[in-house]
């Protein structure tokens, strides 16, 4: 088969490295990719959200399918047109993508079908949101309603900053139009975890549970960002927890979107907290998470191009995902200023001398005369398994130490719930 991968970063290049295994693979493209992937496909010079030309490229390049990294395009209802064009694609419909593209939609769902979720209330103005705000105990949760970049989420420790906070949203339009609507939440206090599932909208293979860190310093304090780091699989997820979050979350997910005709398939991610009550869903992802799949797939020992075209031809056993024993992680080396400003352009040594069994993943790398340049304020998913995760931990850190680049920046703190 001949397949596209849409997008530039670590999740990408993670789907790039999977695919590239399996031995269903004849040729493998990415739009626009980076620098690490260009050692493993063919990069395409095509923007993630440029659906007309990326539609063009797979019907003359007789593309047999498609795979959607980033969210936009899914929102944009890429899917839709590649369908409509009678090409297979990986994702999910601009319908179904809404359970990620409005958050005000996503709660409002879940209100509607019991999904157990933190209490919220949806606002478009300032008046009303700061009225509403009364509600709420202290810190509160305060999210742009739409795509964000991983951003849109503030927690909000005071009154003071509550209402600077949905000033900045509703008032200057921070995140422009995603601002527009807010979702102001109450703060639930536990364990975050995320579940990926394939599904064909009805059956689903869940893949290993895992647990990213949003916040950049170490002890989760800072801002949030796209993901500093991730694991799996995530031992506060037991089995009997799993069982659980499939009957009273995915399940009632999987069907409330095929009693609202918007039928998901594709990957849904779960963003969860397991509180003393049990899990609730913080938010949905209509797409493999990032960094989590850096983690995550280095777990599976099954083909994922297999899995996927069985979840496409509605076939897809949930008993077919094999994962490896033991565990992996993935350490995030980001851009001195992330997630706020940072430059560009700073050339990246050592990727050649990390030790046997680490992966580098690239998500904000290009080439420049020759050499690797760092571009983005994700620059690497430094990635390892092990036999547990302290071992999957120290091989990792490893590989970190002997990479450069002026003013790198990780955390040194990845994965320490579950040692």
């Amino acid at each position: 088969m001949k397949v596209l991968v849409i997008g530039s970063g670590g999740r990408e290049h993670a789907l790039c490295w999977k695919l590239s295994q399996s031995s269903k693979l004849s040729h493998l493209f990415c739009a626009p990719g980076n620098a690490g992937i260009s050692s493993i496909a063919e990069l395409v010079p095509v923007s993630a959200e440029d659906i007309k030309e990326l539609f063009t490229f797979a019907i003359s390049h007789n593309v047999d399918l498609t795979v959607v990294g980033p969210e936009v395009p899914l929102a944009e209802g890429i899917c839709d047109v590649f369908r409509a064009g009678g090409l297979r694609i990986f994702g999910p419909s601009r319908a179904a993508a809404q359970l990620e593209g409005s958050k005000a939609y996503a709660k409002r769902f879940m209100a509607k079908y019991g999904i157990p979720t933190g209490r919220f209330d949806v606002c478009d103005n300032f008046v009303y949101a700061f009225e509403s705000l009364q509600k709420y105990s202290f810190p509160v949760v305060i999210k742009a309603s739409g795509l964000a970049a991983g951003k849109g989420v503030i927690i909000c420790e005071d009154i003071g900053s509550a209402r600077n906070t949905l000033n900045a949203i509703l008032n200057e339009r921070t995140f422009g139009e995603a601002g527009s609507q807010v979702v102001i939440e109450e703060y639930l206090r536990g364990e975050e975890a995320s579940i990926l599932a394939l599904t064909d909208g009805e059956k689903y293979a869940c893949l290993s549970p895992s647990q990213d860190h949003k916040r950049l310093l170490d002890g989760d304090r800072g801002p949030n960002t796209g993901g500093m780091g991730a694991y799996a699989p995530a031992p506060v997820i037991t089995p009997q927890l799993q069982e659980r979050i499939e009957v009273e979350i995915l399940r009632p997910t999987l069907a409330g979107m095929i009693e609202d005709r918007a039928r998901f398939t594709g990957c849904l991610y779960l963003g969860l907290m397991i509180c003393d009550d049990g899990p609730k869903v913080l938010e949905y992802n209509v797409r493999f998470g990032d960094p989590e799949t850096q983690a995550v797939l280095p777990m599976l020992k099954s083909d994922l191009l297999e899995l996927m075209n069985a979840t496409l031809d509605g076939d897809l056993d949930p008993q077919a995902v094999e994962l490896h024993d033991g565990a992996a992680v993935s350490i995030v080396m980001a851009s001195g200023g992330y997630p706020g400003r940072y430059e560009k352009g700073k050339a990246i040594s050592g990727l050649s001398d990390v030790p046997d069994g680490v992966t580098v993943f690239h998500a904000g790398t290009s080439l420049k005369d020759g050499q690797i340049v760092t571009s983005g304020g994700r620059v690497l998913g430094v990635t390892a398994r092990g036999t547990d995760i302290k071992s999957a931990l120290d091989l990792a850190y490893e590989g970190v130490d002997v990479i450069d680049f002026d003013e790198k920046y990780f955390r040194r703190d990845i994965g320490y719930r579950a040692v």
